[in-house]
């Protein structure tokens, strides 16, 4: 049974992926990484060395600290967050309880390099549409929370990824594009390591959605269509955006928790 101030690792895989999912920090010795590099999703390095230093940036957040057992290392930064008004926890038995239950892991070899701030910055073509939306919900919510999306003419992409230290997706002859059938989506559950089985049904209907193969999944054509109604409700990509992430945010949550579920209730007949 956790205390009030430890959540397992079950607990927190409920919450990994969600628009309120706590802040992870990850406070392991630089030998520990060594030893395994990989991150919990949307997970943010720090050094418990100066916790002092950076713990008021985490006043009012639920956050869960990480280190490589849930010890000292664990116990000692998140007694320092909760004492600047954070919400801290720790994850009993830390990363190698995560990583024993098979939990997912991100590659951080395969996350692009950090701006000035520690975000990632990404690039594609304006009026996104489907995989243009997915990546950025699929990166925010599992790799880079505070990740940076551009939007910008399709004959610019790679361009301003050059002058601007963007990272360049979903357009032709980069890394982060199409493979065979498998869309821009499908590249990144693989490069980042996040195929798990309810990110993959995800990208299903991803796939379905895309690449006209609504024949994938009965839901990809209701995805189709939610995004074009977006895509004509908002002007703004950013605005679009942000209610395409809403959106994907419930195809996840049906992906993970709903897919047996029917509504089925009719109307009573005349008396």
């Amino acid at each position: 049974m956790p205390s009030h101030t430890s959540i397992t690792v079950q607990q927190l895989a409920r919450q990994v992926g969600l628009p309120g999912a706590p802040v992870i920090l990850d406070v392991r010795t630089p030998d520990d990484v060594a030893d395994d590099p990989r991150l919990l999703p949307a997970s943010d390095r720090r050094s418990h060395a100066d916790v002092a230093n950076w713990a008021a940036a985490f006043d009012d957040h639920d956050v869960v600290v990480v280190c490589q057992r849930g010890l000292k290392l664990s116990e000692g930064v998140a007694a320092w967050l909760r004492h600047e008004g954070a919400r801290a926890e720790v994850l009993e038995g830390g990363f190698v309880a995560w990583r024993d239950a098979r939990m997912p892991l991100v590659e951080p070899a395969a996350i692009p390099p950090r701006d000035a701030q520690g975000r990632t910055v990404w690039v594609t073509r304006a009026r996104p549409k489907v995989d243009r939306i997915a990546c950025p919900w699929l990166i925010r919510r599992f790799v880079d929370p505070s990740a940076v999306f551009l939007f910008v003419a399709a004959s610019q992409v790679e361009a301003v990824a050059e002058r601007f230290g963007a990272t360049p997706f979903d357009i032709e002859g980069v890394f982060w594009t199409h493979r065979g059938d498998g869309c821009t989506f499908d590249t990144m559950l693989e490069e980042f390591g996040l195929r798990t089985p309810t990110l993959e049904r995800l990208a299903l209907l991803v796939r379905g959605a895309d690449t006209s193969r609504p024949d994938l999944a009965p839901q990809a054509a209701g995805l189709l269509a939610a995004s074009l109604g977006l895509s004509r409700l908002h002007r703004d990509d950013l605005a679009q955006l942000d209610a395409g992430i809403a959106l994907y945010d419930a195809f996840h949550l049906w992906c993970r928790d709903a897919t047996e579920e029917v509504h089925d209730w009719s109307a009573p007949g005349p008396r």
